[in-house]
């Protein structure tokens, strides 16, 4: 449990999680899957109940890949814009489901269309915050070249929050794919520096030396298992983390 934290009171005043575009679409792979909004929003609900300030960062995946793109011939910088447009999808899609389940959003998008979401406005987002609304960022971190790792790490720095917490489909980080290595090894716990040797796949380089020069814990944990963001929050130990203390 994080220092400070007792039972049953949340152990992190502000979180951001990063969500991937292929979470949304589920067991279909592609596109999104109502009931996965649905379970996800009903979790965001929960840990916002608990006085919690939620962020999320959404990926764009599971419409459109831009390095899968380029890597066909597009323009990399056009493929990648176009990933951010899928992100915006997504973020409209969660934040129609938070709202059923009765939140508050606001979608920050870093590129501008007003018409469907606000642009991104660093100390707008924490005052949303402020007010108990859940802040869903879009369209990464508005430029090309960057993942939406990459932006997820960005704006939990710039909102000051306690932890960043990375939605996948294992258990935490391994020492390699456990579904193509059945030595592959979970590894609790390790520091910045770990993940940049051992060149493991948390997030890409820049993310990690974004929250390795600011100090920001990163949680990888199970998005599958029902419960998990309510235990991350509670201070229970899930999943892996990224530490400078290791």
């Amino acid at each position: 449990m994080t220092a400070g934290a007792a039972p049953g009171r949340p152990a992190y005043r502000r979180i951001v999680l990063k969500l991937s575009g292929e979470a949304l679409a589920g067991s279909q792979g592609y596109g999104i899957d109502p009931p996965v909004l649905d379970r996800v929003a009903g979790e965001i609900r929960e840990v916002s109940s608990l006085g919690v300030q939620v962020a999320i960062v959404i990926g764009g995946g599971n419409i459109f890949r831009g390095i899968a793109a380029s890597a066909s011939g597009m323009d990399r910088a056009t493929a990648d814009y176009m990933g951010m447009l899928a992100t915006v999808i997504n973020a409209l899609a969660l934040q129609d489901a938070l709202e059923k389940a009765g939140l508050q959003t606001r979608v920050l998008s870093a590129v501008e269309m007003r018409a469907v979401a606000e642009p991104y406005i660093r100390r707008r987002a924490i005052r949303h915050l402020e007010k108990g609304r859940v802040v869903i960022f879009a369209a990464g971190t508005g430029n090309p070249f960057f993942t939406t790792d990459t932006a997820g790490a960005l704006r939990a720095v710039e909102i000051g929050a306690d932890v960043i917490i990375k939605a996948t489909k294992v258990d935490g980080i391994y020492s390699a794919d456990p579904k193509q290595d059945a030595r592959a090894q979970r590894l609790e716990r390790l520091t910045y520096m770990d993940v940049l040797s051992r060149g493991l796949q948390v997030m890409d380089a820049a993310a990690i030396s974004l929250c390795m020069d600011n100090k920001l814990p990163i949680i990888v944990f199970d998005l599958t298992r029902p419960g998990n963001i309510k235990r991350i929050v509670l201070g229970e130990e899930v999943g892996s983390i990224v530490s400078s203390g290791g």
